[in-house]
C-alpha cells in the first residue's frame, strides 16, 4: 500500500472562517506563508473540535489530495466514506490487459502460496489469450476472477474532518492497511496530532 503526491491546502482560509462567528480575526496569531499555527488559533480550533462536529466546520475546509495504491479489498471498505470525499481511479476496464500480470500488481502477504501463484498465472493466461484473440470472453473471465488483492491507484480528495472520522473509526482495525498504513500516513499530515488525532474530552 502506498501514499504518494500528498498535498494539503487551505489552512489559512479555514482558520479565517473559523473566526467569522465572533468577528475575532484580530486574535489570529498564525503565520500562513510558513504554516505556523499560533497558540490563540490552535486553542480555538481545539475547543471547537472538542465541542463536536457541528462546531468544527473549519476542519471541512482543510483539504488533502493524495494518490493511494491499495488492494481492492481495502477500497471496498474505503468506499463507505462517501460524504465529502472524491476519488478517480486507474481503469481496470481499460488497462487490465495492457501489461503482463506480475506479483507487484497484488497485495500479497509474505511468500506466495501455491494458490496465489495459480490465480496469478490464470489471470496472466487469460490476459495473453485476450491480447492474441481479442475474444471478449477471455477479458470477461479475467475481470470476473481478478483477486481482491489486486492493487488499484486512486487520486483521492478529503478534508481534515473526513480524516478525523476515519482515523478514530479505523485506528484499531484488524486490517493492517487501516491500523498501520492509513493511520500512519494520517500522522504525517501537518498538525495531524493537534487537529485530526485530538482526543475528545
Amino acid at each position: 500500500m502506498k501514499f504518494e503526491k500528498t498535498q494539503v491546502s487551505n489552512f489559512e482560509g479555514a482558520f479565517r472562517g473559523m473566526r467569522n462567528p465572533l468577528n475575532s480575526w484580530d486574535k489570529s496569531d498564525s503565520k500562513w506563508n510558513t504554516l505556523q499555527i499560533g497558540a490563540n488559533d490552535m486553542g480555538l480550533a481545539q475547543r471547537l473540535i472538542q465541542a463536536g462536529p457541528e462546531h468544527m466546520k473549519f476542519m471541512r475546509q482543510i483539504f488533502v489530495c493524495v494518490d493511494i495504491t491499495a488492494p481492492l479489498y481495502w477500497w471496498k471498505e474505503f468506499d463507505t466514506y462517501k460524504v465529502g470525499t472524491t476519488a478517480n481511479s486507474t481503469s481496470t476496464m481499460h488497462k487490465l490487459t495492457s501489461y503482463p500480470i506480475t506479483t507487484e500488481m497484488f497485495e500479497w502477504d509474505g511468500k506466495l502460496t501455491m494458490y496465489e501463484e495459480a490465480i496469478m498465472d490464470m489471470c496472466e493466461d487469460l490476459r495473453q489469450r485476450y491480447v492474441e484473440t481479442k475474444d471478449q470472453d477471455y477479458w470477461r473471465a479475467l475481470v470476473q476472477i481478478l483477486p481482491e488483492a489486486w492493487l488499484q491507484t486512486r487520486t483521492v480528495t478529503l478534508s481534515y474532518a473526513n480524516l478525523r472520522t476515519i482515523y478514530f473509526q479505523r485506528r484499531n482495525h484488524k486490517l493492517k492497511e487501516w491500523s498501520n498504513n492509513f493511520c500512519d500516513w494520517v500522522k504525517t499530515l501537518p498538525y495531524a496530532e493537534e487537529l485530526i488525532m485530538l482526543e475528545d474530552k
